[in-house]
């Protein structure tokens, strides 16, 4: 078998370790059937120990569950429980809590949500991390890791552990500020593979195109936002590497999947997390079929989640990988619940419908927007960072790029909706701290 198809199938043999199966070949049924019995341990010691859920599943406690599907009739856990809740999510007490992290509540109102981690949760993330950056780098490979990690605990901290568990070499640095500052580690550490921001990391590649520098690269892992294909196309053109996605979040322990060197869809961490796909009326949808990601968490012991619904919305992909692994193989993030912008009834655009035609427009380097109304918008603001001194010709290419969006194309010739572009650039090469890219309505933006 050649290295390509080994390095590619290191999730599914951890995952088949992981869960003791044998022979050496995992199943889906071997696989189904032990997260059936770990669903039914969470459900149970949920309900024993956490206030929450105790009240949530005083109805369903004494269900019988002989399959997977049985999990259907349990009610969901969603973002406003854990805002109103998150201590009563608790199963164990808040000394043995190792790490919380507050998520900011995405309008201007209303509480910000508390995840809480365990170290033996933690520890769960930092195997995760291990094996899924295995799949694009070798031991001694030189790691940029260009996201927080000054905290204990931290996603950086813990990507720094798991890597040296890879035998990997990590360079922690933290997010980038300063653009220059950055490049001139990358040329002094002889880094080979870097796990950053999308834009930032486009940032990185088109200022190193603009300054005439060479950089080799193996490899670049991107996470925590949505990931344009525009961006990956840049970041393969002129860093000449391989880019790979990683798909999480912080309920999901930081770590849900990672797409493999066939780079068509995340393979999913299904030791540790159980997914469902449903429809509006909460229905679970057929394998390629689109819909909302829900997940459950098999392993957590601290703050076990139940049914939790994401905002996401993909789709299994039906047809198997190339790669060839078993694994579920779930359809790249695009757009969530509540990320649509409508102009009307049947016709809305999503932030990843913008980023595919902005960050094409050369030196381009981040960009806001804000509308009126998310629900029945008239007005569009546009503000573009830009790698240097605006010129005429990028505000027109992207007033170009933004009419083909087929929805904005069609309500301009009506008249239905107004775009403004605003351009600034990138001055002494320093960034705007990264923040959540998200389409904002006005009213937010003014404070009111």
């Amino acid at each position: 078998m050649s290295p390509f198809i080994l390095k590619k199938n290191l999730l599914e043999t951890w995952i088949r370790k992981k869960i003791g199966s044998k022979p050496d070949i995992l199943t889906r049924q071997q696989l189904g059937e032990y997260q059936l019995q770990k669903i039914k341990e969470t459900i149970g010691r949920a309900s024993a120990n956490s206030p929450f859920y105790r009240n949530l599943l005083k109805n369903f406690i004494d269900m019988e569950m002989s399959s997977l599907t049985d999990l259907q009739r349990f009610p969901f856990t969603t973002a406003a429980h854990i805002r109103e809740q998150g201590l009563q999510f608790l199963c164990v007490s808040q000394g043995d809590i190792c790490r919380i992290v507050t998520l900011d509540s995405s309008g201007t109102t209303g509480q910000a949500k508390r995840i809480y981690f365990t170290a033996s949760d933690q520890e769960l993330t930092v195997d995760f991390f291990q094996q899924g950056m295995s799949t694009m780098i070798k031991p001694r490979d030189r790691v940029l890791i260009l996201l927080p990690g000054e905290r204990s605990g931290s996603v950086g901290e813990l990507l720094v552990r798991g890597l040296k568990r890879a035998g990997a070499e990590p360079v922690l640095h933290g997010v980038v500020a300063n653009i220059m500052e950055t490049l001139e580690i990358i040329e002094q550490e002889g880094i080979d593979s870097i796990v950053g921001i999308p834009v930032q990391l486009l940032a990185l590649a088109r200022y190193t195109e603009y300054l005439g520098k060479k950089i080799s690269l193996k490899s670049v892992l991107l996470s925590t936002d949505h990931v344009p294909d525009s961006i990956i196309q840049e970041l393969r053109r002129i860093w000449g590497c391989q880019v790979f996605e990683h798909y999480g979040m912080t309920e999901m322990g930081l770590g849900g999947g990672l797409d493999c060197e066939s780079h068509a869809g995340y393979h999913l961490r299904e030791a540790d997390l159980y997914f469902e796909i449903i429809d509006e009326k909460g229905q679970v949808v057929p394998d390629g079929q689109e819909g909302e990601v829900v997940f459950t968490t098999l392993t957590r012991q601290g703050m076990p989640l139940i049914r939790y619904r994401t905002g996401d919305i993909s789709r299994f992909l039906a047809k198997p990988c190339s790669c060839g692994t078993m694994l579920k193989r779930l359809e790249r993030i695009t757009k969530r619940k509540g990320d649509l912008v409508f102009l009307n009834e049947d016709h809305f655009f999503t932030m990843a419908d913008l980023d595919e035609k902005i960050f094409l427009v050369p030196g381009v380097l981040d960009y806001t927007v804000t509308v009126d109304n998310l629900k029945c918008v008239t007005q569009v603001n546009i503000s573009v960072l830009v790698l240097s001194e605006p010129r005429g010709d990028t505000k027109l290419a992207i007033y170009e790029g933004l009419s083909k969006v087929v929805a904005i194309k069609g309500a301009e010739q009506i008249g239905q909706v107004r775009i403004s572009v605003a351009i600034s650039y990138c001055r002494d090469a320093l960034l705007p701290s990264p923040v959540k890219r998200r389409i904002m309505e006005l009213k937010e933006a003014d404070g009111k």
